[in-house]
């Protein structure tokens, strides 16, 4: 798994100098930009044809060139870019431009078109920068004041649903520089401007230090299990922990998925979606944007998250050595899987079901024939594919219209499946153009990529009403689980294989040389039952058990 990136934070220096001062107008915060349904649709003009570039076709903008597109994301002192369109240009516009690239072109174009003094986007002379803000500083008040005093609010709009929007692209130093030299262009004209720019930097700062905690979180989880299968069954109960006697009631562990579910949903960024399909630009043929990194580790590990709970759900089926008791586990994850879908928690549920219909453990007819299987019969012809997922998308529209009109965050809930919300971008990205035969970027594909998008950040948004069982949540993040391999031994221990095909695999896996893994599977459950940490294991005990010579450590 791919370590998540430093996070860049906007340290003291990058505010020093700035003054809170009253009366600078407040911006609107970045969800504005979507209405309650995930998207704002008001991207519609009366105009038809070509205006500045811009291709139009029934008053939606569908084509441009890039250099058009870019002029039509920036403000002046009576224009202002829908907020559709920004988002939707910040998101698809890196498939040609990297961030930075993008920030230090519409500064330029600012500073021209606005006037705004010498460009000073040059870091590399601070003097520079100096001397032109108290040039700036010295200027009487006339035309040019009164003009950026109309445009100052707009371009710093603009900036500030860029860093709350896509904050991953401050990370970069480059980013942050051009931001503070665009302010300091505007500041001298009202001071109020260096309050702003005080509230944008903090609350960036906080963003950035609250993604960067919760990333650290996750890597600390996954290098502590290390993303490892326990290889084999362990038979002694007396050293298993299972899930039952950790939670036993299925609405408290539907909750706690849930808080699993957003909290990872919400390191996420939207542009995570783009980089994950990025390829090289055809009018470059040097390089692809992003060709460093793909900057997608939020959304690799939640796909791992997941693969987790797939074969958490197998390995806890599949783990009781007697028939009654796998039958009852069944059972409770059928009453967990429904109770996510009430709550409008479709990742877990798939998940539970795509575990259960694992063939380790669809294979146990003995244990099946006790399980009352009306309710997940129900559920999975809800997440039946047949249709493209037709019931299920079913059932997603009915969550996102309840989310409308909720009163209260329980009924905002909408967690998506995630494996499919990939699929249809991947196939949205694959089935069209980023761009035209004559060179013009396709952005009639990349509204509806917006729309898609837009959605799923409306819905990952939403705070999560449960309180946190920190118990429960640190058994779904490490508990051992089983391998492949190690589902299929488990299961024909627990019902003998019945053709020759499963008599072959199980012969396999049970060679004499895999006994001594599966003697070291039965110490790392005592380790996680025990909470005992290895380095306080004597080497002779560690011995003694994995060889079978000694009944304690």
């Amino acid at each position: 798994m791919r370590h998540a990136l430093p996070m860049r934070t906007v340290t003291e220096a990058d505010m020093e100098d700035c003054v809170n001062f009253e009366g600078m107008p407040q911006t609107l915060s970045s969800t504005s930009m979507f209405t309650p349904c995930g998207f704002s649709p008001h991207l519609h003009t009366s105009k038809e044809g070509e205006q500045g570039g811009l291709i139009f076709q029934d008053g939606n903008l569908t084509s441009a060139s890039l250099d058009a597109l870019i002029q039509h994301l920036i403000p002046t002192t009576d224009y202002y870019p829908e907020k559709a369109y920004i988002f939707t240009f910040l998101l698809s516009s890196r498939l040609f431009i990297e961030p930075h690239e993008l920030l230090s072109r519409v500064c330029h174009k600012c500073i021209e078109q606005q006037r705004l003094d010498d460009p000073v986007l040059d870091k590399s002379s601070q003097v520079t920068l100096l001397l032109n803000f108290f040039k700036a500083l010295m200027k009487p008040a006339g035309c040019q004041e009164a003009r950026i005093r109309k445009f100052g609010p707009k371009i710093l709009q603009l900036l500030t649903e860029w860093t709350e929007t896509f904050p991953y692209d401050f990370q970069e130093e480059r980013m942050i520089g051009h931001l503070k030299d665009m302010i300091h262009r505007i500041a001298p004209c009202d001071e109020a401007y260096w309050k702003k720019m005080n509230q944008l930097l903090q609350t960036l700062n906080q963003k950035l230090a609250t993604l960067s905690h919760g990333q650290e979180g996750i890597v600390k989880i996954s290098a502590a299990v290390s993303d490892k299968l326990v290889a084999f069954k362990s038979k002694p109960p007396s050293i298993q922990r299972e899930i039952l006697s950790v939670c036993s009631d299925p609405y408290t562990l539907a909750q706690q998925l849930t808080h699993v579910e957003l909290e990872r949903l919400s390191h996420i960024g939207p542009e995570e979606f783009v980089q994950a399909f990025v390829h090289k630009d055809p009018l470059d043929g040097t390089k692809t944007c992003f060709s460093e990194q793909k900057k997608t580790s939020n959304l690799e590990a939640y796909v791992k998250w997941f693969n987790r709970l797939c074969y958490l759900v197998a390995t806890e089926i599949c783990m009781p050595a007697k028939k009654k008791q796998r039958a009852q586990v069944i059972e409770f994850f059928i009453d967990v899987a429904r109770e996510c879908f009430n709550i409008g928690n479709f990742n877990s549920l798939m998940a539970i079901i795509s575990g259960m219909n694992m063939s380790p453990v669809s294979r146990l007819k003995k244990t099946w024939s006790k399980v009352k299987t009306a309710k997940f019969f129900i559920l999975e012809h809800q997440m039946d594919p047949t249709g493209n997922f037709y019931n299920y998308r079913t059932a997603l529209r009915g969550a996102a219209h309840r989310s409308l009109t909720a009163h209260s965050n329980r009924e905002k809930i909408v967690i998506p499946f995630f494996s499919l919300l990939i699929k249809d971008i991947y196939f949205l990205n694959e089935g069209c153009a980023n761009r035209l035969p004559n060179g013009h970027v396709n952005f009639e594909k990349f509204l509806e990529l917006a729309k898609q998008v837009g959605e799923f950040i409306t819905w990952k948004q939403v705070e999560c009403p449960f309180e946190q069982d920190p118990n429960i949540i640190h058994y779904l993040h490490t508990a051992p689980i089983f391998t492949e391999d190690g589902l299929y031994l488990a299961s024909y221990e627990s019902e003998s294989p019945e053709n020759q095909t499963e008599k072959d695999r199980w012969k396999s896996l049970s060679l004499p040389e895999l006994s001594m893994v599966s003697k070291f599977c039965n110490l790392c459950m005592y380790l996680f039952e025990q909470r005992i940490p290895a380095p306080n294991i004597q080497e002779e005990q560690l011995v003694g058990f994995v060889f079978g010579n000694s009944a304690e450590l």
